[in-house]
């Protein structure tokens, strides 16, 4: 089926609940051909929009996403282990592992990682073990995850991003409307670090080991003087270059003065620069 011909077909379907999916038995055929394009990157939860500087969620995919969740059946499943047997798991049957060839140009280096059928991982995508890529997520060329990173469900990453080991990137599939997280090109993003709630980072920023980004923190730009907070109309946005790391700030009344209490805060101590670069120009060597 043809790109407009699925969307017009899950903007049908998506209304319909489990039992009627399930008794359709047209709905499969049409699920998989949704799901062909997500593998394909045809189709993806949110892409620029005409501006070229903003972003547009792609609400019938997230809806496309839910309807293959409502008509799955859980099976069990199971991973080849070699000469030690296999490992069992339980999922819907609409969202197996996905499987790469050696012509998709993208490595998964063993040790438990995997992909959920419905992502997208650009040829040259590096994935160290144990990792993980949920359904929707979309992940461009050049991009390395690390050792337990999580790409979460419509995630978007961009062009040459380093995902450093421990980082969580998390799913946004509900409420339909709501972006997703997205990670611009080149971004590199420090160990442990936790980016949530539909926040934007902007093309090579760079995010210390630790930060935690999410709609409830605001950032604080000491170059800028400025306060970045999630609003009604917008997520949070990391601007473009921008150099995060782990602060604090303190807490108001009397009690919290007493002992001296503070609380977390990420800061902008600067933007990228030449040093900023060659700090991150090993990235390059290990793709």
């Amino acid at each position: 089926m043809e790109y407009q011909q699925v969307k017009e077909a899950i903007l049908e379907y998506a209304s319909l609940g489990a039992d009627q999916l399930k008794a359709d038995p047209k709905a499969r055929e049409l699920f998989g051909s949704f799901k062909a394009l997500l593998n394909k990157g045809v189709v993806r939860a949110a892409e620029p929009d005409s501006s070229g500087s903003g972003w547009k969620v792609n609400q019938w995919v997230k809806q496309g996403i839910l309807v293959g969740m409502r008509l799955g059946v859980l099976v069990e499943g199971r991973v080849d282990a070699g000469s030690v047997g296999s490992f069992p798991f339980i999922d819907k049957d609409t969202y197996p592992l996905r499987r790469f060839s050696v012509g998709d140009n993208v490595r998964i280096v063993p040790g438990g990682s995997s992909v959920r059928d419905g992502a997208w991982l650009a040829p040259s995508v590096v994935m160290m073990p144990p990792s993980y890529v949920n359904v929707g997520g979309w992940v461009d060329e050049g991009t390395m995850i690390d050792s337990h990173a999580l790409v979460g469900s419509c995630a978007q990453v961009g062009k040459k991003v380093h995902l450093s080991a421990g980082v969580q990137v998390g799913g946004v599939l509900e409420p339909i409307g709501a972006m997703p997280v997205i990670i611009e090109d080149e971004v590199m993003v420090g160990g442990n670090c936790g980016i949530y709630e539909g926040t934007i980072v902007r093309r090579r920023s760079v995010i210390g080991t630790g930060v935690i980004l999410n709609g409830s923190t605001p950032v604080y730009d000491l170059v800028n003087g400025t306060i970045l907070r999630k609003t009604a109309e917008s997520p949070l946005i990391i601007p473009e270059g921008a150099v995060v790391v782990a602060g604090s700030r303190k807490v108001k009344g009397d009690f919290a003065a007493e002992h001296g209490l503070s609380i977390y805060t990420p800061l902008i101590v600067k933007y990228r620069d030449d040093r900023t670069d060659s700090a991150t120009a090993l990235e390059s060597a290990l793709r």
